[in-house]
């Protein structure tokens, strides 16, 4: 579930036009050799995407590319349904309609960009079914679909895609029980058997073991094929037909990064202590190598069907503007996280299949004793940190935002009933990266945790205010805690005020107030809210004080009263749904507390959050400049 945003890869790509794929696809070629040019076409166009995109899933787009070939141009009906629930594989599968005329080709050079093609698959995109992204869902929603194609009447089949770590979340075994039950024998599921999940081999996190024997137990007409060999897939697929009695599953065992050799992770070149191509974009370096080897690979197999060599286009790409200093937070988590767990010995860090995004390579190294990785699996993971913290441990949870807010919600709630101390972490918060798309953007999780009694949620804005609040939230704070983070390098205008200590509902400011303030928590809100106050004094002569409130679900009304004392106008930028946010507790606190033609504005999402770059998403959901001072002096 890894998603970091990646750098753009600089000099010179190159993608298979439309015309290729038409040669290709038009002309006489047996079926096999087919399938297998289509594959290595969208490989190449695949990694341009990715290249070009700067994120995205490599590894999981090329181990599953061969079925997606083989499925398309030899099984799938035009009334079939088919999809990825893993999601990770969508640059893939948009190569794969790209090049099957199902997507417009400009598309091509838009992924993860604004009205372009989304980081993980959504429904407004031609073509895609259901979202996908957030693992586990797949088999219960193709299960629906089938329940409505019976009523009306239809008896299209449908194809659900997962991949192999997806199986450790416990909705996929749910799902499997009433499938069977129900003789649903429309459904084939094809399980990327690729034995990697974000970080490392699936049998070190959570080994699947006689899968051909449980899924069996399950009720389910087992196959296993070879996927990534068209004939063996065919076969696999030719095999269910006969079926018609019970749903069918495919383990197709499959190589993570297949088609590339150092991408392979059975190459002598990968580590799969920690697999370099699950997500990102790859180096220039990388790319060229890459892209040379599959390029090489298809113009040899043209030449052997007597073919002409690929004729491809291709784009020069300056290299990314460098930021400037930026803040990393995750990497000053990661320090303080091992500063307090050397003062701590009852500190224990678990993980849902996150370790290099969350930070906790060094702590594994460090404390391997002390390290516990769960998978994924966020519900487990919170009840056994539950089970730690009724025997005397102090577990530090962690994960993305988006999933250890909701998915485990209900576990999360069960700890803070027995009033054990527990700190959860909660990375890739916000609507950036945007790239990746709602599934990754952790804009609800305020409103999710913010009312359970006993957890204090807090949002560090830079390198020092993370070791300050985590300090909090090891030494100071009685009960839980919740510490969300933004996981993306940022640049801060500003530095926290000397002898600034975190103190429950209060925060610091910078500069005074000409009636205008402005508040917000984390570094992109702040760094926006700097930037905006400086042009409201250079352009408009309008002084604005910039508030941090780092306590997301708790304020002090009197602090912050004294702070907006002669604020005319104040206006909160939340990085999160305005509905449960952080604005809503200061309404809450303000409330009897400020006189008459005071107005109070809130910058916060209305609507999902688009999938694009960074810039581009924060003015898509307001988070500019030009809409504070709008604000301001509207």
């Amino acid at each position: 579930m890894g998603d970091l945003v990646g750098t753009s890869v600089s000099g010179t790509l190159f993608y298979v036009p439309a015309a290729e794929f038409k040669r290709i696809l038009s002309g006489s070629l047996e079926p096999v050799a087919k399938a297998g040019l289509f594959a290595g076409l969208c490989r190449i166009n695949t990694l341009y995407m990715i290249a070009r995109a700067g994120s995205g899933h490599i590894g999981s787009s090329f181990s599953s590319m061969d079925i997606l070939s083989c499925l398309h141009l030899h099984e799938k009906g035009p009334d079939d349904l088919f999809f990825s629930s893993k999601g990770h594989d969508a640059p893939g599968y948009y190569a794969t309609l790209i090049g099957l005329g199902l997507l417009d080709f400009d598309l091509i050079h838009q992924l993860r960009r604004l009205n372009g093609l989304p980081g993980h698959p959504d429904v407004g995109t031609p073509n895609i079914v259901t979202n996908t992204g957030s693992l586990g869902m797949g088999v219960s929603k193709g299960k629906g679909m089938i329940f409505a194609n019976r009523l009306a009447g239809k008896t299209s089949k449908v194809f659900v895609l997962t991949g192999d770590g997806e199986l450790q979340e416990g909705q996929f075994w749910e799902s499997l029980i009433s499938a069977a039950n129900h003789k649903l024998h429309e459904l084939t599921v094809i399980i990327d058997h690729n034995k990697l999940q974000s970080d490392t081999l699936v049998a070190k996190v959570s080994d699947l073991g006689d899968l051909v024997g449980k899924l069996k137990a399950f009720g389910w007409h087992v196959e296993r094929c070879d996927g990534n060999d068209i004939p063996s897939i065919s076969e696999a697929l030719e095999s269910g037909k006969k079926v018609t009695d019970r749903p069918k599953v495919i383990i197709a065992d499959t190589i993570k990064g297949k088609g590339v050799s150092f991408m392979e992770h059975t190459s002598i070149d990968s580590d799969v202590e920690f697999y370099k191509f699950h997500s990102g974009a790859p180096s220039e370096e990388a790319y060229t190598r890459a892209a040379s080897e599959l390029i090489d690979k298809v113009n040899a197999q043209l030449s052997q069907c007597g073919l002409s060599r690929l004729d491809l286009a291709e784009v020069t790409r300056s290299p990314a503007v460098a930021l400037n200093q930026p803040q990393r937070l995750v990497q000053a988590y990661s320090a303080a996280l091992l500063d307090q767990a050397r003062k701590n010995p009852k500190l224990v860090a678990l993980d849902a299949d996150l370790i290099l995004d969350t930070g906790l390579i060094p702590f594994q190294k460090e404390f391997p004793e002390r390290f516990l990785e769960c998978g994924i699996a966020e519900q487990d993971m919170v009840s056994q940190a539950g089970g730690m913290a009724l025997r005397g441990l102090l577990p530090v949870v962690h994960s993305f935002a988006c999933f250890l807010s909701t998915r485990p919600n209900e576990q999360i709630y069960n700890n803070a009933t027995e009033k054990t101390k527990i700190i959860y972490v909660g990375s890739l918060a916000g609507v950036i990266p945007g790239g990746p798309g709602h599934s990754h953007q952790g804009v609800r999780d305020i409103s999710s945790l913010g009312g359970i009694p006993g957890l204090t949620m807090v949002e560090p804005c830079c390198e020092k205010e993370v070791g300050l609040l985590f300090d909090w939230c090891v030494n100071k704070n009685p009960l839980s805690s919740y510490l969300r983070l933004t996981s993306v390098p940022w640049e801060v205008p500003f530095e926290l005020p000397a002898g600034y200590l975190p103190v429950p509902g209060q925060g610091c400011s910078w500069g005074e107030s000409g009636g205008v303030a402005l508040i917000g928590y984390g570094p992109i809100p702040l760094a926006i809210a700097h930037q905006a106050a400086r042009e409201l004094a250079e352009k408009h002569s309008i002084r604005a004080k910039v508030i941090n409130l780092p306590w997301l679900n708790k304020v002090d009304g009197d602090w912050l009263g004294a702070e907006l004392k002669d604020c005319m106008r104040i206006i909160s930028l939340e990085n999160h749904y305005r509905i449960g946010g952080q604005g809503d507790r200061i309404e809450e606190a303000l409330a009897g507390k400020l006189g008459p033609g005071i107005r109070f504005n809130r910058v916060a999402l209305d609507s999902i959050p688009p999938s694009g770059g960074p810039g581009e998403v924060l003015e898509a959901v307001g988070f500019c400049i030009g809409n504070l001072a709008q604000l301001v002096k509207g």
